[in-house]
């Protein structure tokens, strides 16, 4: 995911890690505590709505998401949902370039946006009497964008740099990016949200325009507004400003490339002066929760967090409290995509221990999982801990904003969100057993290793 903060005009790549903290798995947590208050509705432009009121602070956090992202690209144009998301914060007909950004920081407000693979939102945390004009400008740009050569020059120059910084320094980032092209052998995750290079430089004004008029309408995107509000007030403003925005034409269902049977085990090496400590990651092909058979998704959310979910899981425990031959060690299963998606487990390390120990020890859990399964009490475990996780993600509006949002935009229902505690609780060992056996098989994985090279290990 690519996340931009346009206010400082600096744009920014987040980690994996900070995806997950602030993405908290979409259908993986539970209902706010006034879950019976969430409510959703259409406009008559097609545009739906879902406000989650929490009135415990006087603010609101107020979300556009549009159903489109890097994976809906058309070949060729890698970057440019990216590259669009940051040409939204320039001029409209109404409102001059900066001026929606200066609004905000006059009361104190903040705003960001991000790209991934299947969305793009914008979004904004402000004081409930300024969520009207959050709305008129969100609601001008979502059509009114003023689009020039003038304006498409300056800001491609941004994203080049954006990746040389972000992707081109950062030998794991490199890694990450050549596994991906390697897992995927036909599906557009295999691209990288902010585009490839030489793609990219070649983007131009008729490709962004192309972009704008087929994804950018209310037909096409999800408002959630979370915080000190109601479904009556926020009803009242989204008619008032979203709703004079014109329907946009149908699209089509988004079908994608999908992937062939996987039947190869594959390797990625990197190795570069600037890595001091080898790392390695193994990943799989897996079934999101919008491609899954029932249960199947819920059993790989609690296979990830068994076998490698945090400090009490079966890799770090093994590897890095037992054996210490690991600095770090884990497993994480990306459930949220809208297409099938993937598993990965990790390792780096320790002392004098070498990468292949590592490896090997890992494998050692994941095999032995399969062929004993795991335990009711571990099972049990392992569902408070993840659950529990999951709640504290109800005491952050914006938290829950980014749940709703992300699981509407990539085929979830308000429903699947409040009722997935129930559907983890449901999950039995033996599903996790057959999870794993199903689709942790190493003779059908992608293993990207990322090594010093001779002059940086003296």
């Amino acid at each position: 995911m690519i996340s931009c903060f346009h206010s400082a005009r600096f744009a920014r790549i987040g980690s994996a890690l900070a995806v997950v903290l602030v993405l908290i798995a979409p259908a993986a947590a539970e209902a706010p505590r006034d879950s019976a208050e969430v409510e959703n509705f259409l406009l008559d432009n097609g545009m739906e709505v879902v406000v989650i009121p929490d009135h415990r602070a006087p603010i609101v956090t107020h979300m556009v998401w549009y159903k489109t992202g890097s994976a809906d690209e058309p070949p060729g144009k890698s970057g440019i949902a990216h590259f669009f998301e940051h040409l939204m914060f320039k001029g409209t007909k109404a409102h001059k370039a900066g001026e929606f950004g200066a609004r905000i920081a006059e009361i104190g407000g903040s705003e960001n946006a991000f790209t991934s693979y299947d969305y793009t939102a914008y979004f904004q945390t402000v004081t409930p009497d300024a969520l009207e004009t959050m709305m008129a400008f969100e609601a001008d740009r979502m059509r009114g964008l003023i689009l020039t050569d003038e304006v498409i020059g300056p800001e491609r120059d941004v994203i080049l740099e954006e990746r040389r910084s972000r992707i081109e320094n950062s030998p794991d980032a490199l890694l990450s990016e050549e596994v991906d092209a390697t897992l995927y052998q036909n599906h557009p995750y295999r691209v990288p949200v902010i585009g490839w290079m030489h793609e990219m430089e070649q983007l131009n004004r008729t490709d962004a325009v192309a972009f704008y008029d087929r994804y950018y309408a209310p037909n096409n995107a999800v408002l959630v507004v979370a915080g000190d509000t109601d479904v009556e007030t926020v009803r009242k403003l989204a008619e008032k400003t979203y709703g004079k925005v014109p329907r946009g034409p149908d699209l089509p269902p988004r079908v994608r490339p999908q992937e062939p049977e996987q039947n190869t085990k594959r390797t990625v090496t990197l190795t570069d002066p600037r890595v001091s400590v080898p790392s390695f990651q193994k990943s799989w092909v897996v079934p999101s929760y919008n491609h899954s058979e029932p249960g199947e998704a819920e059993a790989l959310d609690l296979l990830s967090e068994i076998l490698g979910g945090g400090t009490r899981s079966r890799i770090y425990q093994q590897l890095v409290v037992k054996q210490g031959i690991a600095s770090t060690a884990g497993a994480s299963y990306q459930g949220t995509s809208f297409d099938p998606s993937s598993f990965t487990i990790y390792g780096a390390p320790r002392g004098e221990a070498g990468l292949e120990s590592v490896e090997e020890a890992i494998d050692t859990e994941i095999r032995g999982l399969i062929k004993d399964g795991v335990t009711e009490t571990e099972l049990e475990k392992a569902k408070n801990r993840f659950v529990r996780s999951m709640i504290f993600a109800r005491d952050s509006q914006s938290g829950m904003a980014n749940i709703y949002g992300s699981t509407l935009a990539t085929g979830g229902t308000v429903e699947d969100i409040q009722k997935w505690p129930d559907r983890i609780k449901a999950v039995t060992a033996k599903q996790v057993q057959d999870v794993a056996a199903k689709y942790l098989n190493p003779d059908h994985s992608v293993a990207g290793y990322l090594l010093p090279t001779a002059e940086a290990k003296k």
